[in-house]
């Protein structure tokens, strides 16, 4: 199976998805991004290093992708391909911060690879506020986020929330204000229990 986590940047998605990997044995793909050769240069300067970025960011994920379908093992994704083409890249065309030509070819790009993929078997968004979000960022303390603004975190979640509204696979919705997952035993079973209940039924998941 491929199971996928979508989130805003700082909502939780790496930590979700190493401890789902652990509680069901699941084999994690983490989004790159301590070896990405352009995300310091894209913080630095979005207009310059944005498409760069994208298509970085479009070929790892289509690589993972395309793995992952030939696989015989459950993994567990952090971040699609689908949020890179639906909202990173979207929000930084209306932005400015990506040209016309670039937006277009970028797009082209990746309606090619999605008619060679399928939807995941189930996708885990972690809904999350802005300062919640922005809690997180700066918890996490990476240097090359300090220069992230809130109006960029705005849009990026206005188009997160149209994504979900119209997505057509199998989807589940956790509230990333309200559900402390990472430290808290009690919320982390309140993600798992749906998980068991969307994937294996009414019936728990025991391992086996």
């Amino acid at each position: 199976m491929h199971i996928a986590i979508a989130g805003n940047i700082g909502s939780g998605k790496t930590t979700l998805t190493k401890k789902l990997a652990k509680r069901y044995g699941w084999i994690p793909h983490f989004e790159p991004v301590d070896n990405n050769p352009y995300l310091a240069d894209y913080y630095a300067d979005m207009d310059r290093w944005s498409f760069n970025l994208q298509i970085y960011f479009l070929n790892k994920r289509f690589r993972d992708v395309v793995e992952i379908a030939k696989s015989q093992d459950t993994i567990i994704q952090d971040r699609t391909i689908f949020e890179d083409a639906r909202i990173f890249a979207p929000n930084l065309h209306d932005m400015g911060m990506m040209s016309d030509r670039d937006f277009d070819n970028y797009t082209d790009l990746f309606d090619l690879m999605m008619s060679l993929v399928k939807l995941p078997d189930l996708m885990i968004y972690i809904r999350s506020s802005i300062p919640t979000l922005v809690s997180h960022i700066q918890k996490r303390g990476r240097d090359f986020e300090r220069s992230i603004r809130i109006d960029y975190l705005e849009g990026l979640n206005k188009r997160y929330e149209k994504w979900i509204a119209g997505y057509k696979g199998k989807l589940m919705i956790v509230d990333g204000d309200t559900l402390q997952f990472e430290n808290s035993v009690e919320d982390f079973k309140t993600i798992t229990d749906n998980i068991d209940a969307e994937l294996y039924g009414l019936f728990p998941f025991d391992g086996e």
